[in-house]
């Protein structure tokens, strides 16, 4: 058996995902073709396991069954095989084949296969599942045929396709890769360490760890990674990504991070982590910020942050999450966290307690269908004692490729930002290093033009970015309006 190249990987996915064409909208495919392609690898690994038990032990089926042999366990009733012999009331089989599953491997895959809606007929009738099955059975998944770092990469292939196909608020499902890979190479995490995303969608972040460590040729499977996500379908897509990259020390929680967080140490506090990153949701309205004022974990150190905008809360949760020895975060924010007028006192008092080590300007584009420019805001809880009381200012907005409708950072673009952050050192119109005490001149302003000198007339007002920051207020404005219509519409089906 031959095994499958990317290009039919990535073809083999997104056809499973044509199938689905005018029975539901673009959003909904995810709830079904990751949990399927899931199931699939995992009974195609169970009999390649069991095939090389059966060789190893002369062909004794007892030993070819024992749990030790196998990663997950997969009841017999539960196989894939057994599946695709069914041929009516097919969503009710494979319902039930999940949750066997799960309950199999409890420990491991609880929930891991969402809640999708199999057994709804209008939706998903027989015939359909039917060349659904069939079409994921014309591939063998096993790890011979498919290995784990490319089964990985296919899968996010299918992550960022959704992404493209979902709308503007794929931003909390997908961050541009090539910008998870410049926020790893910055940070440059090392075996043994623990690493948190807060927020972690699809658990690309994580899984951009990992792959650092392994080009480094550096030992990761003793890396810890832990992850939380609000949205209940995206968290099991986190688990399954890992999973499929062959990843298997993590834990991936479901949950609001802001309300509820969940990693907490043995005395009640938040735990804390030796590298974090993060591409919190931005700006978001709708949060609890009456129980952040009075926050028992004590993250509103900098303040409470206003109702219309939770970034500084998600700031505040990953600084309070950060080791006091090592701990060093990369997150992805909007420009305005920068210089709003609103955020001016914590923007303040957060530049007085000399967390902040770098902040970089990127180009346009790097956010899924959004406009705005981005920005990467570092922050180290130990600075060595050159970068004590500075703040490197990067401008790197124009580092950035655009193919079409697509934005993305080649490696020379990479190289240099992580170069000149490294170099933590003046580049004329490129870097600049600015004292504590002028920043906090400067009315505690994080605005990159008013430290790196360039061709903008008034280098005090970053015109640009307040746009770019205006215009996606109003594009995730519309985005709610539209959610609230399809919610609208489905309670109607329904009636």
């Amino acid at each position: 058996m031959s095994r499958i190249t990317i290009s039919e990987l990535e073809k083999y996915l997104w056809d499973a995902a044509i199938i689905l064409r005018g029975s539901m909208s673009a959003g909904s495919y995810k709830n079904y073709i990751f949990p399927l392609l899931f199931y699939k690898r995992t009974c195609d690994v169970y009999d390649e396991e069991y095939r090389i038990a059966l060789e190893e032990s002369d062909g004794d089926t007892n030993y070819a069954t024992f749990a030790e042999n196998h990663r997950f366990q997969v009841p017999i009733e539960a196989h894939w095989s057994k599946i695709r012999d069914v041929s009516s009331n097919i969503g009710l089989a494979i319902q039930k084949a999940l949750r066997d599953i799960e309950k199999a491997n409890n420990d491991l895959l609880s929930g891991v296969f969402g809640d999708a809606a199999w057994t709804n007929k209008e939706r998903l009738p027989d015939h359909l599942l039917k060349e659904l099955i069939e079409h994921f059975s014309s591939q063998v998944l096993s790890l011979e045929n498919c290995p784990e770092d490319e089964l990985g990469y296919g899968y996010e292939y299918l992550i960022r396709m959704f992404a493209d196909d979902s709308g503007h608020t794929a931003q909390e499902f997908y961050t541009n890769r090539t910008v998870v890979h410049l926020m790893t190479e910055l940070l440059q995490p090392q075996p043994d360490e623990k690493i948190y995303d807060p927020t972690c969608g699809s658990s690309g972040m994580l899984i951009s760890s990992i792959s650092y460590l392994k080009n480094q040729n550096k030992e990761w499977r003793t890396v810890q990674l832990y992850g939380q996500e609000l949205n209940l379908l995206t968290s099991a897509i986190g688990r399954m990504n890992l999973f499929l990259h062959g990843v298997e020390n993590f834990k991936i929680v479901q949950g609001d991070t802001l309300a509820h967080p969940f990693f907490l140490n043995e005395e009640g506090k938040i735990q804390q982590f030796d590298l974090v990153l993060a591409n919190p949701p931005y700006s978001i309205k709708q949060w609890n910020r009456d129980l952040f004022s009075a926050d028992p974990y004590g993250r509103n150190f900098l303040g409470t942050p206003p109702q219309g905008r939770a970034d500084f809360a998600f700031f505040q949760h990953i600084l309070s999450s950060m080791d006091p020895e090592t701990g060093r975060c990369a997150i992805l924010f909007p420009h305005g966290i920068l210089f709003r007028n609103e955020e001016t006192e914590m923007r303040k008092k957060l530049v007085e307690s000399d967390l902040v080590e770098c902040v970089i300007g990127i180009g346009k584009g790097l956010f899924y269908n959004s406009p705005m420019e981005a920005c990467i805001v570092i922050c180290r809880t130990k600075k060595s004692t050159k970068l004590k009381n500075k703040v490197l200012f990067i401008n790197a907005k124009n580092e950035v490729t655009k193919d079409r409708t697509y934005s993305f950072l080649e490696d020379k673009h990479i190289k240099k930002i992580a170069d000149a952050y490294h170099a933590f050192e003046d580049i004329d119109g490129f870097a600049a290093v600015a004292e504590k005490k002028t920043i906090l001149a400067n009315n505690g302003l994080l605005s990159i033009p008013l430290y790196v000198r360039s061709t903008i007339t008034d280098p005090s007002t970053d015109t640009e970015s307040e746009f770019s920051e205006i215009l996606n207020d109003w594009l995730i404005s519309r985005d709610d309006f539209h959610s609230n219509i399809d919610e609208l519409m489905l309670m109607l089906e329904k009636r």
